[in-house]
């Protein structure tokens, strides 16, 4: 026996000689790495959602995005009355480009109320900013039926109806990217895009209503009737819609994702205090202030934001094109009766409403790519027949065309809400999806009804709705190539969620299971890499 004298083993492997005590560190290391690939889930990983408050969460954060959208369905209905209330001495055309510049004027604000209030849900929690947004929201849309026309107050008329939308649009800054949020981080990750359908299901109840309610009133008022007196009362319908969903946010229970990265980030913060006291002051001191969260958005997610971007540019260039500006396309363009216009979108939007959730739905099952990648095509393949389907006269074929954009539509609606905001882990999620998502709708969503009627105006071509739906499926086509995956899948920086206790277990019990297999796989390749390759080689 050479007691006292190192071993030797001789390895073939690639001609080298190794001795035993350096095989020995080398194992150690090997097992130190194999521990950490062995880590699986525990019990306490996995989150199980209590289906009442997931049903509570789902109803008050879709009734935000109701009120928000049932302003928009008004706004978009009552854009000639309202060029003829608030600018009376401008042409027709001139009145529709004025009215949805006031429009548009809302989403140049929206970016700031996404710095403002997103950063700011990272930081309190999701319920009270969504709580802010609500009260704001409700009470600018309510303020605009009390205002006076242009023939009371002159210039002055037009000024408040743009604060009016300015406050709406800072409002709106932070409700959908922090609604998303909500719904994603109490979902169950294999119903996460059913569930988060119904968040723009919502938007569209929201607008059919809106819409439904300027219909109405323009058939039993006429058009004198509505620039008289008429248009006011769709925006005091908003003051008691308002008053409800601020009840439901103030019940509301903060997001389990949300409580989980507080305490992580509480203890992070303890340790690191004690460690370096001056440096982590200014880690911590930049974290409250948002600056850290903002930085890391941009220099370390700035692929997902720009993902998030077109995402959102393809859903809302789509949106905003049927919901806000066709209706003005078909009365102002192609002289259409107003009753039938609004009819046509008002039974594209109850289509859409009756369809989003089978499309989230399917989206848990099929997957966001395939669906985001079937509608981008698609509207590349269908923009420009359905445009002239919707130019053509009478009403079976136009009504053909609006249900081919809405079909279009749902493609992206029933899957925006599960997708972006997996795009982002939970420290950052309401900032940078508010950012991302505010930028993308102020420059090319907002935008939509003001650019096709500046162009459809000045060209004279008809068909300028179709080339602008069909650049915007090209982009969307280009993002969603580089869209990873994300149904069924935990939320970034967040653990599982599950509906029940047996499926915790179960879970539990698979990634134990998987995480072994994972660490003897790994564990013989490297000790046996000829042994491993050889059954390899048998089994095949």
């Amino acid at each position: 026996m050479n007691i006292g004298r190192p071993r030797r083993s001789i390895s073939t492997r690639q001609g080298r000689v190794t001795k035993g005590p350096d095989r020995s560190a080398n194992d150690r290391l090997l097992r130190s790495l194999l521990r950490r690939r062995k880590q699986s889930l525990s019990a306490s990983d996995v989150t199980v959602t209590d289906k009442a408050e997931v049903h509570r969460a789902v109803s008050a954060a879709a009734l935000g995005n109701m009120m928000e959208w049932f302003d928009f369905g008004v706004y978009a209905y009552l854009a000639t009355t309202l060029g003829k209330v608030f600018f009376p001495s401008s042409s027709p055309g001139a009145q529709v480009v004025s009215t949805f510049a006031t429009f548009a004027a809302a989403f140049l604000v929206r970016p700031l109320g996404g710095l403002v209030f997103g950063p700011l849900g990272d930081r309190i929690g999701r319920k009270r900013v969504l709580a802010v947004t609500m009260l704001l929201m409700a009470c600018s849309t309510f303020a605009v039926g009390f205002l006076p026309g242009y023939s009371a107050i002159g210039f002055a008329a037009p000024i408040l109806l743009l604060i009016c939308r300015l406050v709406q649009g800072f409002s709106t800054g932070g409700e959908y990217a922090g609604a998303t949020t909500y719904i994603a981080e109490y979902a169950p990750d294999k119903r996460r895009g059913f569930l988060g359908s119904w968040l723009d299901f919502g938007t569209f109840i929201g607008y059919a209503f809106g819409s439904g309610i300027v219909t109405l009133l323009t058939a039993v008022l006429g058009s004198k009737g509505m620039v008289d007196w008429g248009w006011r009362v769709p925006f005091f319908v908003a003051g008691p819609l308002g008053l409800v969903g601020l009840y439901m946010r103030l019940r509301l229970e903060e997001t389990p994702a949300f409580l989980r990265e507080q305490e992580a980030a509480e203890a992070e913060e303890g340790g690191a205090a004690e460690a370096a006291r001056a440096d982590d002051e200014l880690a911590a001191g930049a974290r409250q202030s948002g600056k850290g969260r903002l930085k890391e958005i941009f220099t370390r997610h700035w692929q997902a934001v720009l993902i998030c971007m077109g995402l959102v540019l393809l859903y809302n260039v789509t949106n905003y094109m049927v919901t806000s500006y066709l209706p003005t396309f078909m009365t102002e363009t192609l002289g259409q009766g107003e009753v039938t216009a609004q009819l046509l979108i008002l039974g594209t939007m109850i289509m859409v409403a009756l369809t989003i959730t089978v499309v989230g739905r399917s989206s848990d099952r099929w997957g966001r790519r395939p669906m985001f990648l079937a509608g981008s095509i698609a509207m590349v393949v269908l923009a420009a027949p359905a445009i002239l389907l919707i130019r053509q006269g009478g009403i079976l074929l136009p009504a053909f065309g609006c249900a081919i954009l809405g079909l279009l539509l749902v493609c992206f609606a029933g899957t925006s809400a599960s997708t972006l905001p997996a795009l982002f882990p939970t420290r950052i999620r309401y900032g940078a999806l508010s950012i991302s998502f505010n930028v993308s709708v102020s420059l090319f969503g907002g935008t939509t009804p003001l650019i096709a009627s500046a162009l459809v105006e000045k060209t004279n071509d008809k068909m300028v709705p179709a080339y602008y739906l069909m650049i915007a499926g090209l982009i969307g086509l280009i993002s969603t190539f580089f869209l990873h995956e994300t149904a069924g899948k935990p939320l970034r920086g967040s653990g599982p969620m599950v509906e029940s206790e047996e499926q915790a277990r179960s879970l539990v019990a698979r990634s134990r299971t998987e995480a072994g297999r994972q660490a003897r796989d790994v564990w013989l390749r490297v000790r046996h890499p000829g042994r491993h390759h050889a059954d390899d080689t048998d089994e095949m």
